[in-house]
């Protein structure tokens, strides 16, 4: 055999012994994933997006292509929105749950009445554009709408509060849409607590617990993003159906209480849920985080500093800002988050929740929607496998969904749960 030949075999031999995920470019695994598990996203607030800027006025409102929505000259000046149909299609998404976020109040009658009108201007906008979106019921109708080319949507309730502290009107907002409920948001609800309040109640209340359990008989996601780690934990003691985190880091990677602590993941693996991985840049990288608290630092050193003069204090922090610009974030930090979980729960707990029109900062790359196969480019470069990365996408969430269904679908004979109202 002559050199050349030699070297030709060698070669033949080097790509035939090589793993075909190492033949194939990163992009190309990430394109391939997403093509036949298009992402279904945890958490979008274009329905609280839609409130801000338009006040739920939608008529004339064009979803398919949003990039005219910046105002920038605005005081304080209005992004972007993240999410459009257009971006939607580029960012393979094939199925979001619509976060028919309100902010926490001590009214809970009124974060009842706002929950309403959030799952209608969603309701009304997946109406107009019947060709692209759709709302589902169930992961059949889910899965069956995703084959057809439409973004499938389900509705998730952010902040216990939308509830009024009643399983009535809990069973209500199932019978409307939602099907997950984020057990607290910002601040505490009168049966749990939240990562960023004061603790109340030691994780849930009895009535938070049985909350849980009237949401696994009904089949309704129990979404324990926001909560407290005692929360979490009381929460995972006592569901029988798998839980989600819509949107959540891990704290391992950045020490943010908004992220899910080591101690809370073996319960999560034990229980079948899945931790969607979130895109906010202060919940992903450390250094935005530092960013962040060190603005709010210097901003109640203004507010004290200029006592009685607002508009000083307001040029002071719009100094500091221009000495002091916000970090960049790289694509990586989301994917550490990943490896993180995969290395201590494994793959088959992973999903992603953007949290796309609810943060002011995202990865490079990531900005808005379009940016999916960016981090599952990133993933493919790390060694996800195409299998992996379609259990990433979408395939762990329909896992979830799927077992919460059938768990209320075995207990759809159980009494609903009751509390007396008030006389």
């Amino acid at each position: 055999m002559n050199k050349p030949q030699l070297l030709a075999g060698l070669a033949a031999f080097a790509l035939l012994s090589t793993p075909a995920a190492a033949q194939t470019a990163p992009e190309a695994v990430a394109e391939a994933a997403l093509k036949r598990a298009p992402v279904f996203d945890g958490h979008n607030d274009v329905p609280w997006a839609l409130r801000e800027r338009v006040g739920n006025v939608i008529n004339g409102f064009d979803f398919q292509d949003t990039t005219d929505t910046a105002k920038p000259d605005a005081t304080p000046p209005v992004p972007m929105m993240h999410t459009d149909l257009a971006r939607l299609r580029k960012g393979h998404v094939g199925a979001q749950f619509w976060s028919v976020y309100v902010p926490s109040n001590d009214d809970e009658s009124e974060a009842v009445q706002q929950t309403i009108e959030q799952i209608d201007v969603m309701k009304r906008l997946v109406a107009r554009y019947p060709n692209n979106l759709v709302l589902v019921a169930n992961a059949t109708e889910l899965e069956k709408a995703m084959k057809a080319g439409k973004v499938a949507g389900m509705l998730g309730m952010e902040g216990g509060q939308s509830i009024g502290s009643s399983l009535a009107v809990l069973r209500q907002m199932r019978e409307l849409g939602a099907r997950y409920m984020t057990l607290t948001h910002g601040k505490n609800t009168p049966w749990g607590d939240s990562a960023t309040d004061a603790p109340l109640h030691d994780g849930l209340t009895d009535f938070g617990r049985q909350v849980v359990r009237e949401m696994n008989r009904i089949g309704m996601i129990v979404d324990l993003s926001h909560v407290s780690e005692a929360t979490m934990k009381d929460a995972l003691e006592t569901t029988k159906a798998p839980v989600m985190f819509s949107h959540s880091g891990v704290r391992a990677v950045n020490d943010h209480p908004r992220n899910v602590p080591d101690s809370v993941l073996p319960a999560v693996k034990a229980n079948g849920g899945v931790i969607m991985v979130v895109l906010y840049a202060s919940f992903v990288d450390p250094a935005a985080r530092e960013h962040g608290l060190a603005r709010t630092a210097q901003k109640a050193r203004l507010d004290a500093q200029y006592m009685g003069n607002p508009a000083a204090a307001e040029a002071g922090l719009k100094a500091w800002d221009a000495a002091n610009p916000a970090p960049k974030t790289p694509i990586a930090k989301a994917a550490d988050h990943i490896d993180h979980i995969r290395k201590t729960i494994g793959i088959d707990h992973i999903g992603i929740g953007g949290d796309y029109d609810g943060m002011d900062a995202a990865p490079v790359g990531m900005e808005d929607v379009t940016g999916y196969p960016a981090l599952f480019t990133e993933l493919a470069k790390r060694g996800y496998s195409q299998a992996d990365l379609e259990k990433i996408a979408s395939g762990n969430m329909l896992r979830v969904l799927k077992a919460v269904e059938a768990y209320a679908s075995a207990h759809a004979g159980d009494p609903p749960g009751e509390t007396p109202v008030a006389k």
